[in-house]
């Protein structure tokens, strides 16, 4: 079982990232063979926190670069996220689990250097509520 912990570890940190991968799939083999749901919640919640983590560190370290040529973010959308972020606030990152912007919203957390002690409660809380839906459903289902 260690080699599916890991795969789910790692599937689990590539899927926070701009990689496109889905965790949850190997998550729901893995609870249908048996697997320990604690466990395995555990293991993808801490690696998809902290493959987000990545994308507040890119956050962090994104507008050096924002007069470069190859730049890929113009002016106008950085503007365009920090209001909206400061709009609706860090409660956003509870939805940093969505399939689309979820990871955006961790970019711009780091953007908007949210401290990284919020970012992680917050984003664990969300993250761990997708993969507990998918443990419950998996019951349902299994």
């Amino acid at each position: 079982m260690t080699a599916s912990l890991v795969s789910l570890f790692a599937t689990a940190f590539l899927a926070a990232t701009v990689l496109p991968f889905y965790s949850e799939v190997l998550l729901f083999a893995l609870l249908e063979a048996g697997g320990d749901p604690v466990v395995l919640v555990v293991v993808a919640t801490t690696g998809n926190t902290l493959g987000a983590v990545v994308n507040w560190v890119l956050g962090r370290c994104l507008l050096r670069f924002q007069d470069r040529r190859w730049f890929f973010f113009s002016r106008g959308q950085i503007d365009r996220a920090q209001h909206w972020f400061r709009r609706y606030g860090v409660w956003t990152l509870l939805l940093a689990w969505l399939p689309v912007g979820g990871d955006a919203l961790t970019l711009i957390a780091g953007i908007m250097k949210v401290r990284l002690d919020v970012f992680l409660v917050l984003v664990s809380i969300g993250k761990g509520v997708r993969y507990v839906s998918v443990a419950w459903v998996s019951g349902l289902i299994g």
